[in-house]
């Protein structure tokens, strides 16, 4: 508790300082999502083929040129409609491209890259239930950050993952390149500053992956820090859940088992499995016939009826989940923890149609422990790789965005990474 109220001290004491100093002396700031972490739009082309009479004119109201909210849509909450959200989020991987692409005749775009708008909320008109990044940006203006100025968001198809080296992924790749562009921006429209990039959950995969693609040269020059909330360095438990029955997010009212296909279609959905490297022989999924370890991912997607999944996972997901290389910039991590996170999962008689037991461990509730901690098993050895966990006890997956003491612990690390600019202007 003392701690936490020396830091919004320091937190008051920083607001007042910086209303009074130019936003420039500020390491300009990049936010980048989660799964679901954006909106999403879409619109329906003539190879669009509706899977019920509901879908052929949901949504009723449009706009200019047939986009609508794809993501998030309070429409997805009834049954009817359910089906047509599953049908128009799901992906496909094509062989001959060895690539993914969207479901036949539907069309989809990101909005507003290089702002924190698509950020803030899910659904604009509902605020309260959707509210996403809104009050960790609310807390960074309050220290001084502006928005297109100083801090900026980087949205992107979050259905999209990337591919290890040989494999085109045309989609993710292109956001790479845009994150790229927007970093080397944000530094030279802030003075030639490096940049402090603050991801949460799968965005911190994108980043390291960003910044690994990269020369080291260009990493000094244009990243200050990387600052990564509950990032799921070596997948989860919970993502095994999602694979076999369907995961709804304790989403009232929709049927799992609806969602499950799309679910098992997102390429970044696969990237999200454990890794054999933090999870170990450990048995994640029991049932009466066999049981499964992060070594069995393969022979798991086969029994759960989804064998289509199996080669585009061995070929183009499984080496990019064994690169979680050190980038040797600065990072803090800035983790949940003490959260009942499913652990072990048990199927019964009854198979992959119905929702698991589940025995529970550590963690954020959506992330395990071990995944979360990841990189300090991984790089203890490195002597380049700067890196600094903060653990927040009770703290789950998403609050880390939106409770008070979680966002001082974020903003106040951020102040940190900015303390030689304070020093150089008193």
């Amino acid at each position: 508790m003392k701690r936490l109220m020396l830091k919004l001290g320091i937190l008051c004491m920083s607001m007042m300082f910086y209303a009074c100093q130019a936003t420039s002396n500020l390491h300009p700031v990049i936010l980048v999502p989660g799964n679901g972490g954006n909106q999403l739009e879409a619109r329906l082309t003539r190879g669009y083929k509706p899977s019920s009479l509901f879908c052929h004119w949901y949504p009723i109201l449009k706009q200019k040129g047939g986009w609508f909210r794809l993501w998030f849509d309070p429409g997805v909450l009834l049954a009817p409609f359910t089906q047509c959200f599953a049908d128009r989020m799901m992906l496909f991987y094509d062989k001959d491209t060895d690539d993914y692409r969207n479901a036949p005749g539907v069309e989809t775009r990101v909005l507003h890259f290089g702002s924190t708008q698509s950020l803030l909320y899910l659904d604009p008109s509902l605020k309260r239930a959707t509210a996403y990044m809104a009050p960790l940006v609310e807390s960074l203006e309050e220290i001084g950050y502006v928005s297109g100025e100083t801090l900026f968001g980087a949205p992107y198809d979050f259905r999209y993952g990337l591919a290890a080296e040989g494999h085109p992924s045309k989609v993710g790749s292109k956001f790479l390149l845009d994150l790229k562009d927007l970093v080397e921006k944000a530094s030279r429209n802030n003075g030639g500053k490096p940049v402090i990039i603050v991801s949460h959950s799968l965005g911190g995969l994108f980043v390291l992956q960003l910044l690994n693609k990269n020369p080291i040269s260009w990493r000094k020059k244009y990243i200050k820090h990387f600052v990564a909330l509950s990032t799921p360095w070596g997948g989860t438990v919970v993502q095994m859940v999602t694979f076999a029955s369907g995961y709804t997010l304790g989403v009232p009212f929709v049927d799992p088992l609806l969602v499950r296909e799309e679910q098992r279609t997102s390429e970044s959905n696969s990237w999200l499995l454990p890794n054999a490297k933090i999870f170990g022989e450990r048995k994640l999924v029991i049932t009466p016939n066999a049981t499964y370890s992060a070594h069995e991912i393969t022979r798991f997607l086969s029994d759960i009826g989804f064998s289509r999944g199996v080669y585009p996972y061995t070929t183009r997901i499984l080496p990019l989940m064994e690169q979680l290389i050190a980038p040797e910039v600065p990072i803090t991590c800035i983790i949940g923890s003490d959260v009942r996170t499913p652990e072990t999962l048990f199927y019964g008689e009854n198979g992959f149609d119905e929702q698991p037991d589940v025995v529970y461990g550590d963690g954020d509730g959506t992330v395990n422990m071990a995944s979360l901690l990841a990189l300090e098993k991984l790089w203890s050895e490195e002597k380049h790789q700067p890196l600094k966990v903060i653990r927040i006890g009770g703290i789950s997956h998403t609050s880390i965005l939106q409770n008070d003491s979680a966002l001082a612990e974020i903003t106040g690390e951020i102040y940190s990474i900015n303390s030689h600019v304070i020093s150089s202007v008193l």
